[in-house]
């Protein structure tokens, strides 16, 4: 299991600062490796707001005792004294990032950005943008360097300014092209292996490949090129991570006859060669302990994990 998370340093946050207009208390990342599961519910927070973004493959929360299965490029909000509760299966491959925020102005920043607070789950694309954001609101909150509280609130702002903005362009889409869009990302999804030429597809559905481009990027954030290397990048990291292949084999089987240029591209999506990153993620290998699993998240009840 990969865990990576970072959260207010506890001397600063117990003095006068904490009541910042908004506050990043907060933020991580999960992804299995060998775990079949990982079940979680939490206490109710009185005033803490979280936010879930599934990066890649789904992941499975419930709302009023309802079950629902959350797909890559769609974000989940809990507010305050809201139960949380949600598991992520090893077969659904999830990547899931998520930030608990607080604050006097948390509920009007959000409405500002036209973030439901009606609901729960709300599409918000597929953007590098975000996974860096999360990123660097991590590290922020590890490193707890000078302003760091006030840097991170800014790129939690950011970030809802990119959502907000990735949601309007998706409405101004119809809904018969939304519906061509959408078999297009499964299409792409099932066959992002093979050698997929964009303006054949475009043409499959009478679009010219200018406009299918523009109202794929719309919808789902990425152009389609930039799309199918996410989804190779994202596939070639799970081999790195649980096979043995070798890079030249990991680099075919995704899809890349070049294994010097699937590295490059590999690095400039990641920052690693592949081979730096297996070596980083069997180096940072997270013990098989029941607590280690439950530092995915903060504030977790013991007695009540399902």
């Amino acid at each position: 299991m990969y865990i990576n998370f970072g959260s207010i340093n506890s001397r600063q946050a117990a003095d006068g600062s904490c009541t910042a207009p908004l506050t990043v208390d907060s933020c991580g990342t999960c992804r299995l490796k060998k775990h079949a599961s990982l079940p979680t519910i939490t206490r109710y927070d009185e005033n803490a707001y979280q936010l879930f973004y599934i990066a890649a493959g789904k992941a499975h929360f419930w709302f009023d005792d309802a079950e629902h299965v959350v797909t890559a490029g769609h974000m989940v909000l809990y507010r305050p004294q809201e139960e949380r509760r949600y598991i992520y299966y090893l077969e659904d491959h999830p990547e899931v990032f998520w930030v608990y925020f607080s604050g006097s102005e948390a509920a009007a920043v959000l409405q500002a950005h036209e973030i439901p607070l009606d609901g729960h789950v709300f599409y918000s694309g597929i953007m590098p943008e975000y996974k860096n954001t999360f990123r660097r609101m991590i590290q922020e909150l590890q490193l707890c360097q000078y302003a760091y509280r006030d840097y991170t609130a800014g790129l939690f702002q950011m970030m809802l300014v990119l959502v907000s903005r990735q949601r309007q362009e998706r409405r101004s889409i119809s809904g018969t092209t939304r519906e061509q869009i959408e078999a297009a990302a499964a299409y792409f999804n099932e066959n992002y292996t093979a050698r997929i030429n964009v303006d054949e597809y475009a043409e499959s559905l009478h679009m010219s490949t200018a406009w299918f481009i523009r109202s794929f990027k719309q919808y789902v954030g990425l152009s389609p090129a930039r799309y199918i290397q996410s989804l190779r990048i994202v596939n070639a990291q799970r081999l790195l991570e649980r096979t043995k292949y070798s890079i030249g084999e990991v680099s075919e089987i995704v899809g890349y006859d070049n294994p010097l240029y699937f590295s490059r591209v590999f690095k400039k999506e990641t920052g690693l060669s592949p081979a730096q990153y297996r070596k980083a993620e069997r180096a940072g290998e997270q013990p098989s302990d029941p607590q280690e699993e439950d530092a995915c998240t903060p504030n977790i009840d013991k007695n009540r994990n399902s």
